[in-house]
């Protein structure tokens, strides 16, 4: 028996997936902090600066989700821009891993950007720096004035 899924199935699928691991529980006790900022700037220019800050802080893109032209393109034309930005430096991933395993669930790094109220919105998730591990806590201090280093240049 074959199962055949229309896409609109599929974009309902994806969408609910999204919704449930964003309602998914934080281990007891775990605070996962963000870092969000808004702008009036054009949308297209914010992501092409994203863009620009992420390489010039020697990260490398690994993926770009665009959500809300998808949606756009499938027949709600007046849909808004959603877009999530996902990147990653294997020096910076390997030094996080090898301090705590448990950290693969940070990566890889990841902004989102969307239009709300005639805004641009770009939010990013921080890296915890309350850990039993002091060396942990000031990785994690640097990378996340990079984040707020990569999202600050692209609202400005």
């Amino acid at each position: 028996m074959k199962l055949l899924i229309s896409q609109t199935q599929r974009i309902f699928l994806f969408t609910s997936l999204l919704i449930l691991s964003a309602c998914a529980q934080t281990p007891t006790g775990e605070f996962i902090p963000y870092y969000q900022t808004e702008t009036d700037k054009p949308y297209a220019d914010v992501l092409a600066e994203l863009e620009i800050a992420i390489s010039e802080h020697n990260f490398r893109i690994t993926g770009h989700s665009r959500v809300g032209k998808v949606i756009r393109d499938r027949g709600t034309k007046d849909f808004p821009e959603y877009d999530t930005l996902q990147f990653c430096n294997l020096t910076h991933a390997k030094t996080l891993l090898q301090m705590s395993p448990h950290a693969v669930r940070y990566m890889p790094c990841n902004i989102v950007t969307y239009q709300f109220q005639g805004k641009t919105i770009v939010r990013t998730h921080l890296l915890p720096t309350d850990t039993d591990d002091p060396e942990l806590n000031r990785f994690s201090k640097d990378m996340n004035t990079m984040l707020k280093a990569i999202v600050d240049f692209a609202v400005e």
